[in-house]
């Protein structure tokens, strides 16, 4: 379902909702290899993404002179910086589970933010993150709404909603820094190429290294278990083919997806006061 945009709310950072204190399972997701990997996968990629969505947003800072966008980035600022910091706290987590993961790290990062970020230029970097904002969104949308992490371990219950819930919070931010710095439909477009081959490529490639070290280390099972889990479209399916068919609307604005009361009705279950409903 689609809406007008709606009006700018405030966006503050919240303390993350997990400490990781207990010990938790290599197959933390219902002990379903695939499933629990394809979210290992992505949560690899999130905190060295999120720190490039802040480096993109803030070069323009100063060309900002509307002052609720302003104070929505610096919000955008707080939030992306606390999700990096969970989601990095985890990787202490997988590696206390057997994975080795500082290899992949360091290529991922020297690739993607030591060689291909520097050679583009900004108003690029900042239309990539346009566009991996948006498919975040949906990422996120999908997981409140289908609520399908509830078969996850209790800590990765609590990281992932309140990580899905802050993205739809700030999900219309870095999309209006780039219609204010330079609105170009082919800019966008631009963006979104970029940003769909480098999230579905190093998302494959994160996952298919932490299964082939599963199979290496005798954690088998993986493909018979991902047969228990009902069936529903993939994640080219929800995610990117449904991304890619919104974002390529030259009037598509991230405001017009309704997912804005799933992350209200989430915090303010788990007592995290959604700065929404404070609007």
């Amino acid at each position: 379902m689609q809406t007008e945009p709606a009006a700018p709310v405030p966006i503050r950072p919240r303390a993350a909702p997990v400490r990781f204190d207990e010990p938790i399972p290599a197959h933390w997701f219902g002990g379903i290899a695939v499933a629990t990997h394809l979210v290992n996968g992505v949560n690899l990629l999130f905190p060295a993404g999120e720190r490039f969505f802040v480096r993109s947003v803030r070069h323009f800072l100063a060309q900002l002179d509307d002052p609720t966008l302003r104070e929505q980035v610096k919000g955008f600022f707080g939030q992306e910086g606390r999700h990096a910091g969970a989601h990095e706290r985890f990787f202490e987590v997988m590696e206390s589970q057997g994975y080795v993961i500082r290899p992949f790290l360091a290529r991922y990062e020297r690739l993607a933010f030591d060689l291909v970020e520097p050679r583009v230029s900004p108003e690029t970097r900042l239309s990539v993150t346009v566009a991996l904002e948006h498919f975040t969104a949906i990422m996120a949308e999908n997981a409140l709404r289908e609520r399908f992490i509830d078969l996850a371990h209790p800590s990765l219950q609590a990281l992932l909603y309140w990580h899905a819930s802050e993205e739809i919070e700030h999900k219309s931010v870095a999309f209006d820094v780039l219609a204010k710095v330079n609105p170009s439909y082919a800019l966008r477009m631009k963006g979104l190429a970029l940003a769909t081959i480098a999230l579905a490529g190093f998302w494959a490639a994160a996952m298919i290294m932490l299964l082939e070290q599963d199979r290496r280390a005798g954690r088998r099972g993986a493909l018979a278990q991902w047969k228990k889990v009902p069936k529903r479209p993939s994640i080219t399916q929800r995610v990117f083919l449904r991304g890619i068919r919104e974002y390529l609307r030259r009037d598509f604005h991230p405001s017009q997806l309704d997912n804005t009361q799933l992350a209200e009705d989430y915090l303010a279950r788990v007592g995290l006061t959604s700065a929404i409903a404070e609007a």
